[in-house]
């Protein structure tokens, strides 16, 4: 493979290298028409071994943010010349099996969360005895480096708390409602831990089932009912927040709705003010950059983070910030 000053030229220059001949004025929009090309027709960037790679993530069915954190990893993954494999489920001993079975697949590399480590760690010592390199993303960034990953993609699930604690601070607000969906969840506890640490008011934890939507609304529901001086409700996934709206309206509530991640739904109601804050972990950051991040490893050994987590979070989004995002989000990337 030719060199190029950085991973960036590299990666431009497959796809790009007859569309520069002769280069003009005009070759910027060149470059950008030739890039699309290239993605839309699924061509690599790079002549790299076709490397496989596999995500096996703690997602539930149906969660569209994990929709967002594929469309990142299989945009890099056609840009890095990578056979993607994505699979998932959110009983631990079963993503744990699906680790075991990736290692047996003899994968290239292997992307995985660890929302709940305790049940993880033997299948992740397991890949990296197989000499299968590991990055771990979304979750789990305190115990990635001890599992012996190369590094976390990811947000300080305990610091996005504190932003929010700090967000319902500015509000005004007295008694927050932190709305857990999936018990076991390091991650989901964390967030809820760093909401009370920073919030000048009362943080009650509500655990619910989230494969469970109508449960999620009553159980939401019944608590805005029960206790009328809970002012603003936090859920932690983007899903949730839409059907904690229709919890306020069932219970005549006037509190404000704020959630963690976005989508095209959560962006909408942010725009028109049914919503009144999200904090953004960028998840198809996460999936391109682990994609990416393992390529260079395959390639050039390279490593980034230095041991510490690549932070994609958190960015507080509000009503008028919404808007510019709307569009990112309705294409599934935001």
């Amino acid at each position: 493979m030719a060199r190029f000053p950085t991973w960036v030229g590299m990666a431009l220059a497959g796809a790009l290298s007859l569309s520069l001949a002769g280069c003009s004025s005009t070759g910027g929009k060149r470059a950008e028409d030739a890039r699309k090309a290239a993605a839309a027709q699924g061509r690599a960037a790079v002549n790299t071994p076709r490397w496989t790679f596999a995500m096996i993530t703690h997602s539930g069915d149906g969660d569209t943010f994990w929709d967002i954190v594929q469309n990142g990893a299989k945009q890099a993954a056609v840009k890095d010349n990578i056979n993607f494999l994505y699979s998932h489920d959110d009983e631990a001993q079963q993503q744990a099996q699906l680790v075991d079975a990736a290692v047996d697949k003899k994968v290239d590399g292997i992307i995985v969360t660890l929302a709940k480590p305790d049940a993880m760690k033997a299948a992740v010592a397991r890949a990296e005895k197989a000499g299968i390199p590991v990055i771990t993303v979304n979750s789990g960034s305190a115990e990635s480096k001890a599992f012996g990953a190369l590094t976390h993609v990811g947000q300080d699930e305990t610091v996005a708390g504190e932003a929010v604690g700090e967000e319902l601070n500015k509000r005004g607000k007295k008694k927050a409602l932190c709305v857990l969906h999936e018990q076991g969840n390091v991650g989901h506890e964390q967030r809820c831990a760093g909401v009370a640490k920073t919030f000048s008011g009362k943080v009650d934890n509500l655990y619910v089932n989230g494969t469970n939507m109508p449960d999620v609304q009553s159980a939401v529901g019944a608590k805005l009912q029960a206790d009328k001086s809970v002012d603003a409700v936090v859920t932690l996934g983007a899903p949730y927040a839409d059907t904690a709206v229709k919890a306020k309206q069932d219970a005549g509530s006037k509190a404000e709705i704020d959630t963690f991640d976005l989508n095209a739904k959560v962006a909408a109601e942010l725009k028109d003010g049914t919503l009144g804050f999200a904090v953004d972990q960028q998840p198809y950051l996460q999936g391109y950059q682990a994609v990416d991040l393992l390529w260079l490893y395959k390639y050039n050994a390279d490593v980034l983070g230095g041991g510490k987590p690549v932070l994609t979070g958190p960015q507080i989004v509000t009503k008028g910030q919404a808007g510019a995002l709307e569009q990112y989000a309705q294409r599934g990337t935001r």
